[in-house]
C-alpha cells in the first residue's frame, strides 16, 4: 500500500479530508521560523490523528527524511504489538523510517501525568533535535482549555497548547478531530482505538464525552472552535506580558547587583524596590520565572502569592517554603531563594 503515492490528486472528490490535513501541515511548515530542519519526526500512537498526520507529513515533506516515533508505554497487555503495527502503518503511509520507543511509566502525579512525562522524554531524546510533529487537534485544544479553567491555574494554562514550542510542533490545531477520522477512512486504514480514551476514570475523557457535548448543546454549537480561538487570543496576551516580565526580572537582578556591570550569571537575588514598583501581574510573572530558574518546581498560585507578599505585603514575615525543599526570603532589600536551611531566614528589613 502506498497512499502517499496513490492520492496525488487528493483535491478531487472523495479525498477532501486528506487534502485538508496535508494543507494544514504544508502551511504550518511554511510558516515555521528558519532555518529549515534537516529532518522531521512524527509522534505516532496508531490513532486517527497521528496516522493522518504521518501520511500528510510524508506526502508534504518529500525532500526531508520523516521518521515516525511510536512510544510503547507498556500499560496494557499487547501494547508492544499495537506499537509495532502503528510503526508498520506509518511506513506504509510513506514515513521513511519508524521506531518503537519502549518506556517505563512511574513517578508522581498519577498514571496520566507519569505517562506524559515518559512519552515526551522519549520523543525528545529520540528526535535528535529535529522537530517532532504532534497530532493534537482543535478538539484537544478545547479540552486543554477546559481543564485549565477547572484547575483555576491562570491565563497561561487557559492559553492552551502552542502550535510551535520547539521541539514540539502541532500543525493540526486548526482542524477538528472528525477531519483526521475522515482522512483515515479516505486512506483506507483503520486506526487503533486506545481503551484509555473511553475510560471515564480519566478527567479528559469525561470532558470529551460529557462536558463538551453538553456545552455544544446548551450554547448552540461551535464551542470547541470558540475555546480554541480564546486560547489563541490569550497566547498573544501572555507572550507580551511574559516579555515585559523578563525585562522586569533583568532590572531587578541588575539593581540587586549594581557593581556587576550588567552580568547576571550566577546571581540569585532580586531588588525588592525594582519589583515593588511594577504592576502585580508583571511582578508575579517575573517571580515565577526567577523561581523556576532557581530549580523550584510544581509552583502553585498560593506559593507564588506568598513569595509576592514578601514584596507587596511586607510585614517582617519569615521565609516561604517552596516545593523541592526551597525557601524564599527577604533580607536587606533583596529577595533570595535557596535550599531550605541554607540561610534564607530574614533579618530586620524596613525597605
Amino acid at each position: 500500500m502506498d497512499p502517499a503515492g496513490s492520492l496525488t490528486a487528493s483535491g478531487r472528490s472523495g479525498f477532501h479530508a486528506v487534502a485538508a490535513v496535508r494543507k494544514a501541515v504544508r502551511e504550518f511548515l511554511a510558516a515555521m521560523p528558519e532555518p529549515v530542519p534537516a529532518s522531521l519526526c512524527v509522534a505516532v500512537s496508531g490513532g486517527a490523528d497521528s496516522l493522518a498526520l504521518a501520511e500528510a507529513a510524508a506526502y508534504t515533506c518529500r525532500s526531508l527524511p520523516v521518521t515516525a516515533l511510536v512510544v510503547d508505554h507498556g500499560l496494557q497487555a499487547g501494547s508492544d504489538e499495537v506499537a509495532e503495527k502503528a510503526a508498520a502503518t506509518a511506513r506504509d503511509l510513506g514515513a521513511g523510517a519508524a521506531r518503537v520507543l519502549p518506556v517505563s511509566v512511574s513517578g508522581p502525579g498519577g498514571p496520566e501525568a507519569a505517562a506524559r512525562r515518559a512519552r515526551y522524554t522519549a520523543l525528545r531524546e529520540a528526535s535528535g533535535g529535529a522537530p517532532v510533529l504532534l497530532g493534537h487537534t482543535r478538539d484537544d485544544q478545547a479540552e486543554t482549555v477546559l481543564l485549565g479553567l477547572g484547575r483555576g491555574s491562570g491565563p497561561r494554562s487557559i492559553a492552551g497548547m502552542r502550535p510551535h514550542d520547539p521541539p514540539w510542533a502541532r500543525p493540526l490545531l486548526g482542524l477538528p478531530r472528525a477531519t483526521t477520522r475522515d482522512a483515515c477512512d479516505e486512506l483506507g486504514i483503520t486506526p487503533w482505538q486506545d481503551p484509555h480514551n473511553a475510560d471515564s476514570r480519566y478527567r479528559r475523557v469525561r470532558i470529551r464525552d460529557e462536558a463538551l457535548p453538553m456545552l455544544e448543546d446548551v450554547l448552540g454549537g461551535g464551542v470547541a472552535g470558540a475555546l480554541a480561538r480564546t486560547a489563541a487570543q490569550l497566547r498573544d496576551d501572555v507572550d507580551v506580558l511574559d516579555d515585559l516580565a523578563e525585562e522586569l526580572l533583568g532590572r531587578a537582578l541588575a539593581d540587586a547587583y549594581p557593581d556587576a556591570g550588567g552580568e547576571s550569571e550566577g546571581m540569585s537575588e532580586l531588588s525588592v524596590a525594582s519589583l515593588g514598583a511594577a504592576p502585580a501581574a508583571l511582578r508575579r510573572r517575573a517571580l515565577r520565572s526567577w523561581l523556576l530558574g532557581a530549580g523550584v518546581r510544581e509552583l502553585t498560585d498560593a506559593h507564588l502569592r506568598s513569595v509576592d507578599a514578601l514584596v507587596a505585603d511586607w510585614r517582617g514575615q519569615g521565609g516561604v517554603w517552596l516545593p523541592g525543599d526551597f525557601e524564599a526570603g527577604r533580607a536587606r532589600g533583596k529577595l533570595r531563594v535557596r535550599p531550605a536551611g541554607a540561610g534564607t531566614s530574614t533579618t530586620p528589613d524596613h525597605r
